[in-house]
């Protein structure tokens, strides 16, 4: 994790170094997620996320925007997962928290819209469901998803919709059991 982190930190200041325009601030929204598998129900179920991000513009029509979010995840199980996790009660809601990173290239048709995609990775911080039991044992310690969305760029205001697919399995339980995010986005941020 620490790797990843200054990483990302020599990354950012090459940029920073190269960028023509640059803004930050704080964004919030909703997670609307569910996750494949036969153990979880069909269907999404509503979370939260909140963080910081950055725009560094590279040019008239490109940009890079990379965040540092807390991610809220949340799913339901059906009666198949406590047969393979026995300390996870059948029918319960879980509730995945991760500090995630996208790093997201925004292109841009318009000064008001971008256009956006890129990777998310995840650290996955607690995991917990209905019975207040932690169940961290039973998901990957990380996450790496595709996001691909919009952003509208309104004075300070950005309002965005993303969605994000899960390009790794997070089922630390049983190999043979793919386990994939799926995520939509929805929220605004302030950019000084």
């Amino acid at each position: 994790m620490k790797q990843l982190l200054i990483s990302f930190a020599f990354l950012m200041a090459s940029f920073f170094a190269t960028a023509q325009g640059f803004s930050i601030g704080p964004k919030l929204g909703a997670n609307i997620t569910g996750l494949n598998g036969l153990q979880f129900q069909d269907g999404y179920n509503v979370a939260y996320h909140f963080g910081v991000f950055a725009e560094v513009k590279l040019g008239d029509h490109i940009g890079l925007q990379p965040e540092l979010l807390w991610n809220q995840t949340s799913y339901k199980t059906t009666s198949v997962l406590s047969g393979l996790y026995a300390s996870l009660p059948s029918n319960a809601n879980l509730k995945l928290n991760y500090i995630s990173i996208p790093l997201l290239l925004n292109i841009k048709p318009t000064k008001l819209i971008s256009l956006q995609a890129g990777p998310q990775f995840g650290i996955l911080a607690n995991a917990s469901n209905s019975t207040a039991q932690n169940i961290k044992d039973a998901f990957k310690k990380g996450d790496v998803s595709m996001l691909l969305g919009v952003q509208l760029k309104l004075l300070s205001f950005r309002v965005y919709g993303r969605y994000g697919i899960g390009l790794t399995s997070i089922n630390d339980i049983v190999s043979s059991e793919s386990w994939k995010s799926r995520t939509l986005q929805l929220g605004v941020g302030l950019g000084f």
